[in-house]
């Protein structure tokens, strides 16, 4: 279908694609009973007809900048696999399921066979019920044995809701099956006295990653005769285990994969993941084993009506008089005010706690003045609730009591929604994995649905709403980890130890990085090798030394002051930008301020009020090069990959106008820097290249300034990242480079692989760079391409042409496909790298400020102060991180992992 970039009331020339009614088109992920004011399929709009009565107040068709129509799709059905045994089928089909799509036959063949199965497939294409029916039967075959647990199977969630959902759906589909199937949730809230019942009785466990990293693999002894009859682990939505967490979470699954195998068990990996790029190594990489991929998706679809939205600009300024579009913020609750009135079921996603919250209080405002009646029909849904709280919402969302729900990525992952008709995309959620992940919660009996993307006012929004193929015409993305990772590596190595000790056999299942780490963790006294393998030596839990969330250290507690309540917690790298004093916290439509936030005991006391404005924090930031690992020359200029060391410090906040997002006024903060080693890619530009695109001294700083703003907000298309996952800084005369330079660094320990990403597609990269520039229709700059809303030097300087001319000369000299080259290793670049933390003497960041920065949202490493973490060298083997090293007293433990779902009362509990 051609693309089209529609003028003002008009709508995909095409016309309605056919509505025939898909009546097979049962759920196969989970099982559901319509409830609530959900309508009949009769009596539901068409996705067409919804977008119509959103377009038709004044002035709205011209938002909408393009239309996608996917048209509906058939089934294929196939049989189940004779293995599968006969009272699992009775099962199956007593939920109105006949016949599976041919995708759950195969992948359910795999599993039966041992082979690790990997299913990505379309959202609600029925995942769940191809990996559960090979295991409902292997349970089947075990209760059948003497101890009634012949085989277990684990399953692992990423998010508290959805074990919860699971744990549901697997109850309703075995209740035919008796007491042979006895699912159970073990994380953070399971009661104390039900957690034996588990461990003994419960032959479907459901968790996630946090638990069994810090619960049930440090006390295996305890889960002998569970991990003993071990035949299954289900991992689903694999595909947000990227980046550091999913670089965490592959060594965790190899740590259990050692002690089941103590054991003598081998499990079968059956893994869920949304439609990806090679599935089948993205899942290899996660286990470390061979895994099959089954990708043809034979489950049918409704049509989906995909709307690009861009908010209209404003009357007003901002920085340096640039335009304003009108927020996301407020459009996407306006448009949910608007989809409520009229009945129609919608989710509307955003990245950030505090805009769920605030979309959330804007429509039920809009609401009251509607009909008093509908206000509680819309909510919020975030992490950092209390169990109590995520538990009445889902339950409301679940009966059809609520009508609109405002959420963050909590809900993105598989929880079965059903009877949603729209949803609402509050930005760009930073892969196309993810914007099709959440727009398929709508739909998801087979019905027509409505997504509409409201764009923010940045460059990598404006750019795909107006490039609308870079979303419907590319693949989506690979999933990026990398366990072999120093960082993340030593600590699960430690964990490893603790766990049973490590000898030279296992070297090969934790990665080739593990025989250069091992003597530094001996060195460290962490680690004590005797004749039998590597013991741990110390007294607190290994387990307790890898954050896997990346949270940096224990969460931040939020509190009321007056009274002494307990709101929510926040991460605590995320503490100096989301409740420093004066900033506004939201929580369940209440809004507060900040009064003070202790960092010594994490705690951040908090009043209620109401502000007429939100906060935004603002941050510095210097950069160091440590070692620079490949370079490829751009003409006279030169593209580097290596290593560097970030200081980032937190040193004001803007005061922003609710709904319009006019600039009040800029508050000082004084919090302590943070110190982070990491990965980055940088790029310089010489004299002669500055002649040549006619930039003089006084326009180098904000041409620079520009291209490095827009450069970070277009990574998150070539990288699969997010804009607050990077950071950069430029500056236009490096200590370290000698020539004017903009870095942009990955914003976790050790690196992430992003700027490694971003090294290998930097022609791509800054060709899109240089045309969202160019293309934007402001004079001197906006937030549509180079202003940056987390900026710390307040967007100034900044020169838009000359970055324009800057990036076309630069790219001139870019090569095709550039051979990389390995920068030789002498002595005297060795000398040159530091080899620990600077010391109280030590310069904290190099000579001259920076010009301009832009820092991630997770700066810190975790456990200890960041400037403990030493950088990874050459020629040398990687350092253990510091936060690993011996401490002269014992290490207080982590808090507890985010605690997944509550357990349902209905959870049986110890025999009596």
């Amino acid at each position: 279908m051609a693309f089209n970039h529609l003028p003002a009331a008009m709508h995909d020339a095409l016309g309605p694609l056919s509505r025939t009614p898909v009546t097979h088109s049962m759920p196969m992920a989970r099982n559901h009973h319509p409830s609530g004011p959900a309508r009949s399929g009769e009596d539901r709009p068409t996705p067409d007809a919804v977008l119509d009565r959103l377009a038709a107040a004044a002035g709205r068709a011209a938002r909408i900048t393009h239309t996608e129509h996917l048209p509906p799709r058939p089934g294929r059905h196939a049989v189940w696999p004779d293995r599968i045994r006969s009272e699992v089928v009775a099962a199956i089909q007593a939920a109105g399921i006949g016949h599976p799509w041919a995708h759950q036959a195969e992948a359910a063949e795999h599993a039966l066979d041992g082979e690790s199965v990997v299913i990505a497939t379309g959202t609600a294409s029925g995942k769940s019920l191809a990996y559960l029916a090979p295991v409902l039967t292997t349970l089947l075959d075990g209760s059948e044995a003497p101890n009634g647990r012949g085989a277990t199977a684990l399953y692992l969630a990423p998010t508290k809701a959805l074990a919860a959902d699971q744990r549901r759906a697997v109850r309703e589909l075995a209740a035919p099956l008796g007491t042979a199937v006895r699912p159970a949730v073990y994380d953070g809230d399971t009661p104390v006295e039900e957690r034996e019942w588990v461990r003994q009785y419960a032959n479907y466990v459901l968790t996630n990653p946090d638990m069994l990293h810090r619960g049930i693999l440090p006390s295996h002894p305890r889960w002998s005769s569970f991990l003993r009859a071990l035949r299954y682990v289900v991992i689903d939505e694999c595909h947000t285990y990227r980046g550091v967490f999913g670089s965490h979470v592959a060594q965790v699954l190899r740590r259990l994969r050692r002690v089941c195998a103590r054991y003598g068990a081998h499990p079968v990996f059956l893994l869920a993941s949304a439609t990806a790029a090679d599935p089948a190594l993205a899942a290899g990489r996660l286990t470390g084993l061979t895994v099959r991929e089954v990708a043809d998706d034979a489950s049918p679809r409704g049509e989906v009506v995909f709307a690009l939205w861009e908010p209209p600009l404003t009357d007003l300024h901002g920085e340096k008089g640039a335009p304003v579009r009108r927020t996301a913020t407020a459009e996407t609750a306006d448009l949910l005010t608007d989809l409520t009135v009229q009945g129609v079921r919608t989710v509307a996603f955003v990245r950030s706690r505090r805009g769920a919250e605030l979309i959330s209080v804007i429509a039920k405002e809009r609401l009251a003045e509607v009909d008093r009646s509908l206000p509680g029909r819309v909510a919020a849904y975030r992490g950092g609730y209390l169990p109590e709280e995520r538990r009445a919402l889902e339950a409301a969302l679940h009966s059809g009591e609520l009508l609109g729900l405002a959420a963050t990525t909590a809900l993105e992952l598989g929880i079965d929604v059903s009877g949603l008709d729209a949803v609402l995309i509050t930005g760009y959620p930073g892969t196309r994995a993810s914007l099709w992940q959440q727009a398929g919660r709508a739909g998801r009996s087979g019905q027509g649905a409505l997504a509409v993307l409201v764009a923010r006012d940045d460059p990598l929004d404006t750019f795909l709403v107006h490039h609308p193929e870079a979303l419907f015409r590319q693949p989506v993305e690979s999933t990026v980890l990398d366990p072999d990772n120093p960082y993340v590596l030593a600590p699960h190595l430690c964990a490893a130890a603790a766990e049973l000790p490590l000898t030279e056999d296992d070297l090969p299942l934790f990665g080739p990085a593990t025989a250069k780490l091992l003597p530094q963790l001996e060195s460290a006294a962490l680690l004590r090798r005797r004749s039998s393998g590597w013991y741990w030596t110390q007294r607190r839990r290994a387990a307790d030394l890898a954050d896997i969330r990346g949270g940096g250290g224990s969460p931040v507690q939020v509190v009321e002051a007056g009274t002494g309540r307990l709101l929510g917690t926040v991460d605590e790298a995320a503490a100096h930008t989301a409740v420093h004093d004066g900033a506004v916290h939201l929580h369940q439509g209440r809004t507060y301020l900040v009064k003070h936030l202790d960092l010594a005991d994490s705690v951040a006391l908090v009043e209620q009020a109401d502000p007429p404005y939100s906060t935004t924090a603002r941050d510095t930031t210097a950069i160091s090069v440590l070692e620079t690992e490949t370079e490829v020359p751009w003409g006279g200029g030169r593209l580097c990959y290596g290593s560097v060391e970030v200081t980032n410090q937190v040193v004001s906040f803007l005061r922003r106008r609710l709904i319009t997002g006019e600039v009040l006024g800029e508050s000082k903060l004084d919090l302590p820097p943070r110190t982070l080693r990491t990965r980055a890619v940088w790029w310089t530009v010489t004299e002669d290249q500055l002649d040549a695109a006619r930039v003089n001294p006084e326009q180098l700083g904000g041409a620079l300034h520009a291209a490095e703003h827009a450069s970070i907000g277009l990574l998150p298309l070539f990288a699969t990242c997010d804009r607050w996952d990077i950071g950069g800084v430029s500056i236009p005369l490096h200590p370290d480079t000698l020539l004017p330079t903009v870095f942009v660094y990955d914003g976790h320990p050790g690196g992430a692989g992003f700027a490694e990403r971003a090294f290998h597609t930097a022609r791509a990269w800054l060709t899109a760079t240089r045309e969202v520039i160019a293309s934007c229709e402001c004079e001197a700059g906006c937030p549509s391409c180079i202003q940056s809303p987390k900026c710390g030097n307040g967007n100034d300087p900044l020169h838009k042409r000359a970055a324009v001319r800057l990036l076309t000369e630069l790219l001139k000299h870019a090569p095709e496909t550039p051979e990389v080259s390995a920068v030789p290793e002498t002595p005297e670049d060795s000398a040159a790298v530091p080899t620990g933390p600077a010391g109280p003497g030590d310069p904290a960041q190099p000579v001259g400020a920076p010009a301009s920065h832009e820092a991630p949202r997770v700066p810190a490493p975790s456990q200890e102060p960041p400037p403990s973490t030493p950088p990874v060298t050459a020629p040398q083997a990687p350092q253990a991180p510091r936060a690993l090293r011996a401490p002269r007293t014992p290490a207080p433990q982590a808090s507890a992992p985010p605690p997944p779902q509550a357990p349902d009362p209905q959870v049986p509990g110890p025999p009596a």
